[in-house]
């Protein structure tokens, strides 16, 4: 909120989940808004839903037969276009219907209208969210809302033999900042670790240098392609450019992170991409977001800094190298 308010001056806000969903209100247009949004996008924003229509509900059989209305009327907003149906709802909403019910509805009136209901890669997407007595229903592109999972939250399946959860994070950053893995030759991993994030490097076909004076996985030591460095990252002798890619989710203090990422600056290629996350330890998270993006900026293109689904207390940043 404090994001959007420098953003959209005069905004204000309704709580409708606490610390998770809230109504914006403002002076500016939609369209306005939207655009405000994206030319400046908040860091601890995931998700942003227009609301384009509202709808009194009572818990009865007739909340479901209006929202059919509802889509029925806009069918000029999903003709012949791939729609995807997301619902959410909060604890205390008089809409008892479960997502799963409501999508199949909703997915039989869009190919009434012509539309095709997908659940991958929609045109356009139908987000609705359940709050007390209302539904709040919202029509736009994924773009336009930040992202094409419901409320941006962006989940990951467990796999057999998962190192860590942890992976989940640079999977996200992944999708997030736009990158492909496997274009990397030679990654380092930074604080490594039991080697979450080590993993998902071999997976895309990396070389990996993992640094921390920790075990790694017994399960990631039989890559021939993986060199541990037993010992901490300041203390580990690096050659000179040889890593295209740096990824670092070390438990220190902001400082202290990028001070030890600008000193493995010489170990990295020129334009070499960083994905770092950042603890939000005080209570100054802000503060503490630009004193690190000034830090890291002498040496790093700050790109992109986000929290994702999977950060907790911490943001992640997106870098590159200066040449």
């Amino acid at each position: 909120m404090e994001e959007l308010r420098r953003i959209i001056p005069g905004a204000s806000f309704t709580l409708l989940a606490a610390g998770e969903v809230f109504l914006m209100n403002c002076a500016l247009e939609q369209a306005e808004a939207l655009e405000a949004v994206h030319r400046e996008e908040p860091i601890f924003l995931r998700h942003i839903q227009p609301v384009d229509r509202t709808m009194d509900i009572d818990g009865s059989a007739t909340d479901l037969q209006g929202l059919a209305d509802m889509i029925r009327n806009a069918r000029l907003s999903f003709e012949e276009k791939r729609t995807a149906v997301h619902i959410r709802r909060n604890a205390h909403t008089s809409f008892h219907y479960s997502a799963s019910d409501t999508k199949a509805l909703l997915d039989a009136v869009l190919e009434e209208l012509g539309a095709e209901p997908v659940v991958q890669g929609p045109e356009i997407i139908i987000s609705i969210y359940a709050a007390g007595d209302k539904l709040y229903v919202g029509f736009g592109t994924p773009k336009e809302m930040l992202s094409d999972w419901p409320g941006g939250a962006i989940r990951f399946q467990r796999e057999e033999g998962q190192v860590s959860r942890a992976k989940f994070k640079l999977l996200e950053a992944e999708i997030a900042f736009g990158l492909r893995y496997a274009d990397y030759r030679h990654a380092l991993d930074v604080g490594a670790a039991p080697g979450g994030w080590t993993s998902l490097l071999l997976e895309r076909g990396l070389r990996v240098t993992a640094i921390d004076p920790a075990e790694m996985h017994p399960s990631l030591l039989v890559s021939p392609v993986l060199t541990h460095i037993k010992r901490n990252a300041a203390e580990a002798k690096l050659p000179k450019e040889a890593f295209d890619l740096l990824v670092c989710d070390m438990s220190w203090s902001p400082m202290l992170m990028s001070k030890l990422v600008l000193d493995l600056r010489s170990s990295l290629a020129p334009g070499a991409t960083a994905v770092v996350t950042v603890k939000l330890m005080h209570r100054k998270p802000m503060q503490t977001i630009r004193e690190v993006k000034e830090r890291l900026g002498t040496a790093f293109i700050v790109l992109k800094a986000k929290q994702l689904f999977h950060n907790r207390e911490e943001i992640t940043l997106y870098l590159r190298s200066k040449e």
